[in-house]
């Protein structure tokens, strides 16, 4: 597929839901915008595939949507009317522990609490606070330039989050049920729970499942990406597909350019272009771990020892506090433990329409070294079993891809870090660097989730680019 013209008023080159984002938000200001992807399908973090057995639809990537059903850009586009549809499951998260029972995240934040013993009294206080301010938490997510719009709430917040998972775990609750539960939630962060700032990830994660909840994507996260696809092709966008951008000489002439790649990528594409000052500061970029991740295409539903367990469409596997900082702290050392914290999700359970009838889909991932290219097969699988005896009895076929090999399916996930880069407290906020969105070259902007608010499937890097292009140079 060629282009339309020979110039443009802006090229974004990359599909995922930032690249997506950028290129709706800027043909909603009437911009001749062309969207260029390297693989022939769009969506890069939010595809889905038949990567076991035909008629078993698997997200390549991400699989739950908590941040997008929040995202202020998404809820202000009419997805709905390109076939979006969104399937929130009875319960958000459910956390099965070795007594035989489980915490279930629900809705309410006081039937919550009431599963949580001597701690329900904390996470009443807790929670309350942090889901009823949720709006003003969520619009934090928008990056630093909007912060001040909340300043008291995000005070707050800091003086709350700115303590490890681990210290809060142990100052906020008294017992291993509520400490399981967020160290499951902070290990989102793809920290240490002893760094800064996974406390913060902890509390605004359990904070999104009581204010909007845990939802999937009816049919696959591949529809999601079709929906902004659609919604960018009704307003005259372009997107030509089957086409890696390794120069800026493969690109039409535009006013802008921006990249939903990672800075890695972005020095490969114009870092001749760059001054050798900011050249430096893109190449001590930090990448974080990476993930080994599985899917299985399943005989039955998954047989967990709690009943309770299948009201959730996602379910954190790792037992108690001490397990999952163990977990969580090995993939930084460069260690691959034998009972990985597991991160695993059941979308047929609430979505039929993703395997033939009877049968059922299963997602899951562990966090290892960056760059790792050892199978964690056999140990996530034993972490499941230990919750869900005789899973293994169903599983008709598995397809693994080990962290080195990640960016196969998509280039963006270096050493198969899923987050665009470590999300430490030097690069919570300004990254890649203070420029932001920002190049040297007035022309070239960054979109990625390497800019902020990071990861997450929410737009909002792509949008704040997309804002911030249009500032520039329009």
């Amino acid at each position: 597929m060629s282009f339309s013209r020979r110039e443009y008023d802006a090229v974004v080159v990359g599909s995922g839901p930032n690249g997506l984002s950028a290129a709706v938000t800027l043909a909603r200001e009437r911009k001749s915008v062309v969207l260029v992807e390297g693989n022939d399908t769009i969506g890069g973090g939010a595809r889905s595939a038949e990567l076991t057995l035909p008629g078993f639809i698997h997200d390549i990537c991400s699989a739950v949507h908590p941040l997008a059903a929040s995202s202020p850009f998404f809820r202000a586009l009419p997805l709905a009317d390109y076939g979006l549809k969104w399937i929130h499951p009875a319960a958000p998260l459910a956390h099965p522990l070795d007594d035989g029972s489980a915490v279930i995240v629900e809705r309410s934040v006081e039937q919550t609490a009431a599963n949580l013993g001597g701690d329900q009294e904390r996470y009443l206080r807790l929670m309350r606070r942090l889901a009823g301010s949720w709006d003003a938490l969520a619009s934090l997510l928008l990056g630093p330039t909007q912060a001040w719009k909340h300043l008291f709430s995000a005070a707050r917040f800091g003086l709350l989050s700115m303590r490890s998972a681990s210290r809060l775990a142990g100052s906020l609750f008294r017992e291993k049920r509520a400490r399981a539960l967020l160290a499951g939630m902070a290990a989102h962060s793809i920290l240490p729970l002893e760094w800064l700032p996974s406390g913060a990830f902890g509390l605004l994660i359990s904070a999104s499942a009581h204010a909007i909840g845990w939802p999937i994507v009816e049919g696959g996260s591949q529809n999601l990406a079709n929906a902004l696809a659609s919604c960018l092709r009704s307003l005259g966008g372009e997107i030509v597909t089957g086409m890696f951008v390794e120069s800026l000489e493969q690109l039409p002439r535009a006013r802008a350019l921006l990249f939903d790649v990672t800075p890695r990528q972005l020095l490969k594409i114009a870092g001749e272009k760059f001054p050798a000052s900011f050249r430096r500061k893109l190449e001590k970029y930090r990448y974080g771990a990476g993930v080994c991740k599985l899917d299985w295409a399943l005989d039955g539903p998954v047989p967990w020892a709690t009943k309770e367990c299948t009201r959730a469409a996602t379910v954190h596997v790792g037992g108690s506090l001490e397990e999952i900082e163990a977990s969580e702290r090995a993939c930084w050392n460069g260690e691959h433990i034998e009972k990985p914290f597991v991160i695993f999700a059941q979308p047929t359970l609430f979505d039929s329409t993703r395997a033939p009838a009877g049968k059922h889909t299963a997602w899951g991932y562990c966090h290892v070294p960056n760059g790792s290219s050892f199978d964690m097969t056999e140990r996530v699988e034993n972490q499941i079993e230990r919750f869900a005896p005789g899973f293994r009895k169903l599983i008709l076929k598995r397809n693994v891809v080990v962290a080195s090999d990640m960016h196969q399916h998509n280039p963006n996930l270096i050493g198969g870090d899923v987050g665009g880069g470590a999300a430490t407290l030097s690069q919570f906020f300004l990254r890649p660097t203070w420029r932001l969105y920002r190049t040297p070259l007035r022309s070239i902007f960054l979109c990625s989730s390497s800019t902020p608010p990071g990861a997450g499937v929410h737009g909002l890097c792509g949008y704040r680019a997309a804002r911030t292009a249009l500032k520039d140079q329009f």
